[in-house]
């Protein structure tokens, strides 16, 4: 298929277009790049990309593709929570007018990234995809309404699926330290203590970034009958833990270290145990091969690589929140978040579908850590 991932600079796009195209598919990504300076490590992608802002895509740019693969968008609740009318902005409204440009397009599929945060505070009961959504934070309830309007579009030409992925953990080239599992191994690592921020209660289901591509590839593999319009919950059910669980195994992951608990930290309201047996009966393809185990070894082994201090995980250089305050003050993004003075990279020429696309050569993108 001719696949555009929009997002695909982010933390699960940097994975994910790697294995689209081992798969062999032709990716096109369409990203603007808010975090370009903040690369763990190395990233090297080379795929044709449009450089835009997703709030700016026009119909041109659809033309050709026979998937959409969504996944740009403000990341996580603190960033949502800096202007929520920025996270409905981009979120909500952004998307489901892209879901809308690629039907009229002739975009047979469109993979919407959700997320299980729109179960919010469920509290410990399993939840299957017929679960109340509970949203407790802007973010959370973007997701749900992106699903309410796209699944809107539906019909026999245009096939909206929503991928509802758990909690995310593993190494990208934009790692993520905000995330639970990436977060407890980042303190343990720097400073000999796994932070709990919370009471440890809460529920969380995981998912490694790798097996949400392989849930994505699974879902363009499948029969458009099969998907259409179907909401997964992305994962597996043996992998909700409880956040003091997740702190038990970094202990024992990360030499020498110990569980500490902050002293301001409480019941965290969102908490929630997924039931993911619907995406493993209806696609077998789909096929996890990581839990947090495997995934605290694979963090703490990257953080030794490259010698990570507390200072870059909790400081603009990795952490979101930071990074986009920071360009807010040095002027470099204005109060929409869109950049203001283009650059090389960002004004690149933009590509769209069908032939047009084939014209234009692949952009390769090399980035390492900058100091």
């Amino acid at each position: 298929m001719r696949v555009l991932v929009t997002g695909h600079k982010g933390y699960i796009g940097t994975v994910m277009v790697p294995m689209l195209v081992d798969a062999g598919h032709t990716v096109v990504g369409l990203d603007s790049d808010l975090y370009r300076r903040c690369t763990f490590g190395s990233l090297s992608l080379d795929i044709p990309e449009i450089c835009k802002d997703i709030r700016d895509v026009v119909p041109s740019d659809l033309e050709g593709f026979d998937a959409i693969v969504h996944l740009a968008a403000l990341s996580n609740d603190p960033l949502g929570d800096l202007d929520p009318t920025l996270t409905y902005e981009i979120n909500y409204r952004a998307s489901v007018r892209l879901a809308r440009m690629a039907r009229e397009a002739g975009v047979k599929r469109f993979l919407f990234s959700s997320s299980c945060s729109t179960y919010g505070a469920s509290g410990d009961q399993l939840l299957d995809e017929q679960a109340e959504f509970r949203p407790v934070t802007p973010y959370g309830q973007s997701k749900v309404l992106v699903e309410r309007d796209v699944a809107l579009l539906a019909d026999s030409d245009f096939c909206p699926t929503f991928l509802r992925n758990a909690t995310a953990f593993g190494v990208s080239p934009r790692l993520r330290f905000d995330l639970v599992l990436n977060n407890l191994v980042a303190w343990a690592f720097t400073t000999g203590c796994v932070l709990i921020k919370s009471d440890g209660t809460p529920w969380r289901p995981l998912v490694h970034i790798e097996d949400i591509a392989r849930a994505f590839l699974a879902v363009l593999h499948a029969p458009p009958e099969l998907v259409r319009n179907q909401a997964f919950n992305v994962g597996r059910t043996e992998d909700n833990y409880q956040i003091r669980e997740l702190a038990e195994i970094v202990r024992q992951t990360v030499p020498g270290c110990q569980i500490v608990y902050a002293k301001d930290g409480g019941p965290d309201k969102r908490c929630y145990r997924v039931d993911c047996s619907k995406i493993a009966r209806t696609l077998p393809e789909f096929q996890p091969r990581w839990d947090a185990w495997k995934g605290a070894e694979e963090l703490y082994r990257a953080y030794r690589a490259i010698g990570l201090r507390l200072e870059d995980f909790e400081g603009p250089r990795y952490k979101r929140i930071d990074h986009i305050k920071q360009l807010l003050a040095n002027g470099e993004l204005d109060a929409r978040l869109r950049w203001r003075t283009p650059d090389s990279k960002r004004t690149a020429d933009h590509v769209g579908g069908g032939d047009r696309a084939a014209q234009v050569s692949a952009v390769p993108l090399v980035r390492s850590i900058e100091s």
